[in-house]
This record gives C-alpha cells, structure tokens and sequence, in this order.
C-alpha cells in the first residue's frame, strides 16, 4: 500500500491561443476554459484545455507565457457528442512564465480497468492504463495513461486495484473517428508515462 496521499500535480508552462471563455458555474463560481500550446522537443505541441475561475481571468494573456500548476481533471460527457470522458487542467495558480516551455504531471492512484497491451506494426510495445486517482469528498478522477517499450511491458503485469506512482506529461492526441454520418477529426487527451515510481520512496 502506498504510504503518502494520492497525487495529481501537473506544472505547465505554454502560451494561451486564445483569450479564456466562459465553461459553466458551479456554486456561485464561474470558470472558464482557454487552450494552452506547449511546445514539445520533436518540434510539435500540445494544446490541453485550461480551466481558471474569474478570479484568475487577470492573468491570463496570450502574448506572454504562462506558468500554470493544478491537477489534470476528468467529467463524464453526457452530451452525446464528442469523447465520453473530458480531461481538463484545472488551474489552482497561474503566474507569468519564465520562456522555457514545461509539462509535467505526478500521478498515483489505483489501477480501474485491466490493463491493454499490443504492438505497434514496428513491433514496439504499447499499453493503455486507466488509473482512478482520488480527490477530496470522495470524488475521483479517471485519468488515461498510455506507456511505450519497457514500461508498457511493466504496466501490463498490472491488475486492477493496484496502487501505483507515476511522472509522465499530458499530451493531446489528434484522431479520426468513424461514424454513421462521416468521420469526425477528434482529440484525445492522455498522459504520457515516462517514469513509473516507486510509492514506497515517493
């Protein structure tokens, strides 16, 4: 069992494409969503949906970085359209950033579904996790995790319930869905596993 709290900090440094707009109110407090572009190295980027409350909305500009820490949140999406489970960033802080671009996310929780392993047509290995990591009140969010070689390789020994750490970036996924009435560009948010921690150090 692990010995520290269940954790979900994420520490983004990037750039707003757009001024924020309105998402929805809860409790007397509206929040607003904008997208954040992070620059990767491979010279793409991920743009991952921010959501701030008002009280935020003076430090949000796009033509400076920003330097945001919050957790990576998850809702059902009743809608009917679009993905059934929506990743946010929530904001807890934002401040001028420093120029150097950042994504980075501390994870643990339990595991919620058996674990997916397969190879890709290269024969590089890949396994998709669902991890449950809770909040306060007894709430929970249910993040996705994707791992590559070595770690997909660990990650598919994995069973549910098991509790594990993790260090990875949330990366925004583009792809293409096929439906009845056409296919549909969509993107997937994920996080991006690049170390799995040991729990009892952490």
């Amino acid at each position: 069992m692990m010995t520290t709290p269940f954790q979900n900090e994420v520490l983004l440094e990037g750039r707003a494409l757009q001024s924020p707009v309105l998402s929805h109110e809860n409790h007397g407090l509206r929040f607003y969503r904008f997208p954040l572009e992070i620059p990767r190295l491979s010279g793409q980027a991920d743009i991952l949906p921010v959501l701030v409350t008002d009280a935020q909305l003076s430090c949000i500009t796009t033509d400076s970085p920003l330097r945001i820490r919050g957790q990576l949140r998850s809702f059902n999406n009743r809608s009917g359209t679009g993905n059934r489970l929506v990743l946010t960033v929530y904001a807890q802080s934002v401040e001028p950033g420093t120029g150097e671009p950042e994504n980075r996310i501390v994870l643990s929780g339990a595991l919620c579904k058996p674990p997916i392993f397969r190879r890709t047509p290269l024969g590089r290995s890949i396994c998709d996790l669902m991890l449950a990591v809770p909040r306060r009140y007894g709430r929970a969010d249910y993040l996705p995790v994707i791992a590559w070689g070595q770690l997909a390789v660990r990650g598919s020994e994995l069973q549910v319930g098991d509790e594990i750490a993790l260090e990875g970036r949330v990366q925004s996924r583009v792809y293409h869905k096929v439906t009845e009435e056409g296919t549909f560009e969509r993107v997937a948010y994920e996080v991006s596993m690049m170390h799995l921690l040991d729990p009892e150090t952490e």
